[in-house]
């Protein structure tokens, strides 16, 4: 039984899948909280200022971001004995990344709730029985049209984008919830938000979420 103080919708999205529109829209027409970056404070410190990200876009910088603590964690050696080399300043540990990430969005647990975007929320607040789960999908070119007519950029640098970007959230969360974001078992509801105005997928996700939640519509 959900807790009806306590109402959190998580939101799960590819590249051009429209996250970035729905998740905002959906905790504004819900009264809630939006979270749409959790980063751990170690990592911050150790990737802070790298060149280029000045001129980024927030998909890009966020694609980075995943794709350096993924080449971070991927550096940490498994057994850290005395004098072992750490790959990035102030990351001593998978652990100590996963247990910062997961601190800010486990804060969505207690009241009133909220809506989380991305970074393995899904994964992160399972066990929360107030947690709907969504995923925001599509085929890779309807995603990239779509995020060429979101950002108004060409096609090469939406497929460019589209490409850097899921392999980083792929690798990312395959790294440290050894999960593919596809899988369907993970959520309670899985949208193709390219098929759909996206008002209409946040419309689909508010009445699911209250459906869940047994709060009247």
């Amino acid at each position: 039984m959900t807790d009806p103080s306590v109402r959190v919708v998580t939101i799960s999205a590819g590249y051009g899948a429209g996250a970035s529109v729905v998740g905002p829209s959906v905790a504004d027409r819900l009264g809630l909280p939006y979270l749409e970056r959790v980063l751990s404070p170690s990592l911050v410190r150790a990737t802070a200022g790298r060149a280029g990200d000045e001129d980024a876009t927030h998909e890009e910088r966020s694609a980075r971001l995943l794709t350096r603590i993924v080449d971070s964690l991927a550096a940490i050696p498994l057994d850290l004995g005395a004098g072992a080399p750490q790959p990035v300043e102030d990351v001593s540990s998978e652990e100590q990344v996963r247990n910062e990430m997961e601190a800010g969005i486990e804060t969505l647990a207690r009241p009133p709730g909220g809506v989380v975007r991305g970074r393995g929320g899904m994964v992160v607040l399972r066990s929360c029985p107030s947690a709907f789960h969504v995923r925001l999908a599509g085929p890779r070119t309807a995603r990239i049209h779509q995020a060429m007519r979101l950002t108004q950029i060409d096609e090469a640098e939406a497929t460019r984008r589209c490409d850097d970007t899921d392999r980083a959230r792929g690798a990312y969360l395959r790294r440290l919830y050894d999960v593919d974001a596809d899988d369907p078992a993970l959520y309670h509801l899985v949208v193709d938000s390219t098929a759909l105005p996206l008002e209409v997928c946040s419309d689909l996700i508010i009445e699911a979420a209250q459906a869940f939640w047994g709060t009247p519509t």
